[in-house]
């Protein structure tokens, strides 16, 4: 199904694959956040003394999630 779109999308356009690109990008790092946040409240539940050290470590991996998800859609609004 993802294959007939991103296909028929490249058909049209440029643009169309690159908005594609775009919402795969934002869906992806929207995936992975909620992942490392879930991750990180059962982690707290299961040891609440240590929510300084988890609360540090899942916001250095959001960030590092949230990185590259920007960077992927900058560079296809350009591609627009």
């Amino acid at each position: 199904m993802l294959l007939t779109v991103i296909l028929q999308a490249s058909a049209l356009s440029l643009k169309g694959l690159a908005a594609i690109g775009a919402g795969l990008a934002a869906i992806g790092a929207g995936i992975g956040i909620g992942r490392i946040g879930g991750s990180a409240m059962e982690g707290i539940a299961r040891q609440p003394e240590a929510l300084n050290d988890i609360r540090m470590s899942m916001i250095i991996a959001a960030a590092l999630v949230e990185g590259p998800a920007l960077f992927a859609l900058v560079i296809c609004f350009i591609a627009m």
